[in-house]
């Protein structure tokens, strides 16, 4: 069961849902009628390199996140 990333075209809203068996994604404000956009998944991960604080609690050296916290690394 895929956890899939929206974004809503008529109200801006991004989501993520868990689609079972050929179910259609729906946006929580605009409800199925709306038009919605793939995004493309990130994911997290935590490194530990022993005691470094730094390695720990990563931040998003790139500073492309848009959405703060959500990719784990800010």
């Amino acid at each position: 069961m895929p956890i899939f990333e929206y974004l809503c075209e008529d109200c801006g809203t991004k989501f993520e849902q868990l689609i079972r068996n050929g179910a259609t994604a729906e946006c929580p404000k605009c409800g199925p009628s709306a038009k919605l956009h793939t995004e493309h998944s990130t994911f997290a991960a935590k490194v530990s390199s022993g005691g470094s604080k730094s390695a720990e609690t990563p931040s998003c050296r790139s500073g492309m996140c848009q959405n703060p916290g959500f990719c784990g690394r800010n």
